[in-house]
């Protein structure tokens, strides 16, 4: 037993060493092999899921950081977690993605990934909305290996592939068991077919990797990356890594030459992925530099007039995160397109673009289906035609990776919005009310949308991405004007926001008359009575509804008699007309705290019919009369 215990802790450190010296492709099957003779240690999961996840095998990697937390570890590095999370999305598990990412989110709240994740638990939604703008086409020069890092140089595209090492065992790199890359160019025509293919000269093409090329306008001048070497041949450091290195090479009657390594490079830390800017005054790259907060971040470094470089600065945190940010390319208008697996994704490395003159830093995910659910990356593209390229280990490629040609038939569009939806209601019945005029405020009174609800009384607009406190305000005729405040945090949308209106107090003033207010027949009496008649009961329930609609007015009943019969007597007879006028309302329901009732005789008569004055029935009738005073 000893003895194979030996044998299997040799093997163990035989996979160990391998890792270390990150020859992942042979690591794995030696992992694999432990695996299989019955040993599930931690170390063999971590390590297993490492290799497949740096080698992008997703799914390997989901399957043995799967079986990592099963085994029931509660001091996992956070950092496999999120690995998880991204190898789960690579399977189209987003549930069971976004779990482990609420996991990483408690465990790490102050990782960038992690922010960003709590800040966008809508980002597919999001992704998918940006969704649906690319054309993509798989270019016939792709081989059976890896083809990627497109770049454009004139009408021509500069590529980096593993094509033709002819597989011999000094030039394969122990990363992945792939050949070593080498620089391609396919020659271009006016119509953007390509009908050549070469390989660039030997001064470029070393033992080494070579990738990533940027051109300057004029074509005279490159830059590409390489894998640290020395007398042209690979080579590494003592942790057992060659890292990546910048160099620039000048046109010299036709051929590259002048080919010197950028003065930032380090030999403890990588630099790759040149990309150069418009006006060609600074270079873009990726780097795991001091001073990198992730696996690998973008930086940007001045091109001085006199070729010179000033100092690498790193782009920040709105655009680096934990993980890997990398392949930047800068377009004319200083739109930087990169690839990342720390912004919220779709799976793998996953395209996004920002606006480097927009200091709000959005970082925008450029949606399917340029973006699936492997690695998609090595992103360029011509803003004047809208074309352009990228790389993709995706399923149905020709090779590893593979190179697509795009169009863009939609920019991305970086103007933020949020959406802000909601309904307005009666205050009083709950009624959902069509046709409300609808107006979004911020602190400053500035309007930032307008719009009307539908006939189900919703409304829907986009509003402002900046946070801060607005105000929706809701306008209907006869309603008076209702406002709803909701605040924007991180860019999210405003939903389910709820205005009530209350309908507009048009009750009569102080001292009116009701019955001319609502322009009904007057009340009238029968001589010599106080009954209410069949005719005045039609005007009597209109002051019944009214006094129903508006239940704080008060009102006092005035009711008068004509000049006829002496004075006291005719008050007598109006003090009971206005007693039978307000009995009646009082008995519709009409709370008898609301309603006096005074008579006042033939003190007040609307015509000339006084005492003596010799008059016709109708002037007469027009005095035996009951008015409604508002009081209150």
């Amino acid at each position: 037993m000893a003895m194979v215990s030996q044998a299997q802790e040799k093997k163990i450190k035989k996979a160990d060493t391998k890792f270390t010296n990150y020859s992942y492709a042979s690591a794995i099957q030696s992992y694999e092999d432990l695996v299989e003779d019955g040993y599930t240690e931690e170390e063999i999961f971590k390590n297993l899921g490492n290799a497949n996840y740096l080698n992008a095998n997703y799914g390997e990697a989901s399957n043995w950081y799967g079986q990592l937390f099963q085994l029931g570890v509660t001091d996992i590095d956070p950092e496999y977690m999120y690995r998880y999370a991204q190898t789960l999305k690579s399977l189209e598990k987003y549930d069971a993605s976004d779990v482990w990412m609420n996991k990483f989110k408690s465990a790490m709240s102050n990782d960038q990934r992690a922010l960003a994740f709590g800040n966008n638990e809508d980002y597919l939604e999001k992704i998918e909305e940006r969704s649906g703008r690319y054309e993509l086409k798989n270019l016939g020069l792709n081989s059976k290996v890896s083809d990627f890092a497109p770049s454009f140089y004139g009408k021509d595209l500069v590529f980096s592939t593993a094509r033709d090492s002819g597989l011999i065992s000094k030039n394969i790199h122990r990363w992945n068991n792939g050949a070593f890359l080498n620089l391609y160019k396919a020659t271009g025509d006016d119509q953007g077919n390509f009908t050549a293919l070469d390989k660039l000269d030997r001064k470029l093409n070393k033992k080494t990797h070579e990738s990533s090329t940027a051109f300057t306008k004029d074509g005279q001048t490159m830059y590409f990356t390489r894998n640290n070497s020395v007398n042209g041949k690979f080579s590494r450091d003592e942790e057992g890594i060659s890292r990546l290195k910048i160099f620039r090479a000048d046109l010299i009657e036709e051929e590259w030459g002048n080919i010197v390594e950028l003065p930032f490079n380090g030999d403890s830390y990588s630099v790759a992925h040149p990309t150069l800017n418009n006006d060609e005054t600074k270079l873009y790259f990726a780097s795991d530099m001091p001073g990198t907060a992730g696996e690998s971040d973008i930086f940007s470094v001045e091109i001085n007039e006199d070729g010179t470089f000033g100092a690498p600065q790193n782009l920040g945190p709105q655009i680096n995160t934990e993980a890997r940010e990398t392949f930047p390319f800068v377009t004319e208008s200083d739109i930087l397109y990169f690839s990342s697996d720390g912004h919220p994704g779709l799976g793998g490395l996953d395209v996004f673009g920002t606006d480097l003159n927009d200091d709000s830093g959005k970082v925008l995910n450029v949606g399917r289906p340029l973006n699936g659910e492997e690695d998609d990356f090595s992103y360029i593209v011509n803003e004047g035609t809208r074309k352009g390229f990228f790389a993709s280990n995706r399923d149905g490629g020709q090779g590893n990776d593979d190179i697509y040609s795009f169009l863009e038939k939609e920019p991305l569009d970086f103007t933020c919005h949020t959406n802000i939806t909601g309904v307005v209601k009666d205050k009083k019945t709950g009624a959902l009310l069509a046709n409300a005029s609808i107006k979004v405020y911020d602190t400053k009174k500035n309007l930032i949308a307008s719009s009307e609800t539908d006939a189900n009384g919703a409304f829907a607009m986009e509003g402002d991405c900046t946070d801060g406190n607005y105000k929706v305000v809701a306008t209907k005729a006869d309603y008076d004007e209702g406002d709803k405040i909701f605040a924007t945090v991180n860019a999210k949308d405003a939903t389910g926001i709820e205005v009530v209106l209350a309908q507009k107090d048009k009750s009569a003033p102080i001292g009116t008359d009701l019955a001319k207010y609502l322009n009904i027949e007057p009340i009238y009496f029968d001589f010599d009575k106080y009954f209410i008649r069949e005719d005045a009961r039609i005007s009597l329930n209109k002051v019944l509804a009214y006094l129903n609609e508006y239940p704080n007015v008060k009102i006092q009943v005035g009711s008068h008699t004509d000049s006829r019969a002496n004075d006291s007597y005719n008050l007598q007879l109006s003090a009971n007309r206005a007693k039978s006028t307000a009995a009646y309302l009082v008995e519709q329901g009409i709370d008898e705290g609301r309603i006096s009732y005074e008579g006042f005789g033939e003190t007040q008569l609307t015509n000339d019919c006084s005492n003596g004055v010799p008059c016709t029935k109708e002037q007469h009738q027009m005095n035996r009369r009951s008015e409604f005073i508002v009081v209150k």
